[in-house]
C-alpha cells in the first residue's frame, strides 16, 4: 500500500477550525507526532511518500482532504475552506503517477474527510465542507465506475469521518451524535464511549487500524470486538481538528 502524507506546516497553528476551540500548538511536538504517526503506517506494511510542508498552508498536513483515491481512479477535491484550495496541486502531481485524475469544480466543494468508501458504496458528508453540488458531481464522475454514491448529513463535526470510520469488514466505529446511524444499519456499529466524543476517527490498514492514544475506553471497544489497534499520540495535530485518517492517503498501488 502507498500511503501520501506531508510534513508539519511551522504555520500550523493558524489552521482552519470549525467545531473545536483554539488552544495553542506546539508545532515542534507535533512534527514528532507525526513521524511516529508515519512509522505507525510503515509498520503496517505502508510504502509512506512524504511530501515537504507548504510554509504558508497551515492545514496541508492533512493531505486526505485534497483526493479521494479509488481502485480505478482518483478525484482531487474542492476544499469547503477557501484558504485550503492552493493545496492539491503538488498531491495531484504525485498521485497521477498511479491513478487518472478527474476533478470537483466550482460551485461544487468537497473534502477528502467526508468521503467514507465502503465497498461499492461511496457515503459523503453534507455538513460543514462539502456542499449539495460538490457531492452531485462525485456522484457523477464515479457512476461510470459503478459507485454508489450517498449523501449523509452531519451534525456538530467537521467530516464524516469525524463520526463514522470502517475497522473491520461490515464492521463501523460510530459517534452516533454527530451522523445519524441509520444510514449504516446493514454493518455492525461499535460506537464511541460516551466519554469520548472525537474517538470515531480510525484509519484502518489491513487487519489493524490505527486510532488516537487518547482514547482508551474506545480503544478498549474495538479490542473487544477482535481489532487490532495502533494507538498514536495526535494530541497536537488533534488541536488543529486533526485526526489519524486526514494525515494520509493511504490507498493500493
Amino acid at each position: 500500500m502507498i500511503a501520501i502524507t506531508r510534513d508539519v506546516s511551522p504555520s500550523l497553528a493558524g489552521c482552519e477550525l470549525s467545531f473545536v476551540s483554539r488552544e495553542p500548538i506546539d508545532v515542534e511536538r507535533a512534527v514528532a507526532q507525526h513521524e511516529a504517526y508515519r512509522h505507525a503506517l510503515a509498520s503496517l506494511g505502508c510504502r509512506v511518500v512524504a511530501l515537504p510542508a507548504q510554509a504558508h498552508m497551515p492545514d496541508a498536513v492533512f493531505v486526505e482532504d485534497v483526493a479521494i483515491v479509488l481502485p480505478e481512479v482518483a478525484v482531487m477535491t474542492r476544499p469547503g475552506a477557501a484558504s485550503r484550495r492552493d493545496e492539491g496541486a503538488s498531491v495531484a502531481d504525485v498521485l497521477q503517477s498511479w491513478r487518472p485524475l478527474l476533478r470537483i469544480e466550482a460551485p461544487g466543494t468537497l473534502d477528502g474527510g467526508d468521503v467514507l468508501v465502503v465497498g461499492g458504496t461511496v457515503y459523503v458528508g453534507h455538513g460543514a465542507r462539502s456542499n449539495s453540488d460538490g457531492i452531485a458531481q462525485l456522484r457523477a464522475l464515479l457512476a461510470r465506475f459503478g459507485f454508489q454514491v450517498v449523501a449523509v448529513p452531519t451534525r456538530e463535526c467537521l467530516h464524516l469521518k469525524s463520526a463514522v470510520t470502517q475497522v473491520a469488514d461490515g464492521v463501523l466505529l460510530v459517534q452516533p451524535a454527530w451522523v445519524d446511524a441509520g444510514f449504516f444499519a446493514g454493518y455492525r456499529l461499535i460506537e464511541v464511549d460516551p466519554e469520548e466524543a472525537h474517538a470515531a476517527n480510525a484509519l484502518r490498514i489491513g487487519g489493524s487500524v490505527i486510532h488516537p492514544a487518547c482514547f482508551p475506553r474506545t480503544r478498549r471497544r474495538l479490542e473487544d470486538a477482535g481489532i487490532d489497534v495502533v494507538p498514536v499520540d495526535i494530541s497536537e495535530l488533534q488541536k488543529a481538528e486533526g485526526a489519524v485518517t486526514c494525515c494520509s492517503l493511504v490507498f493500493d498501488s
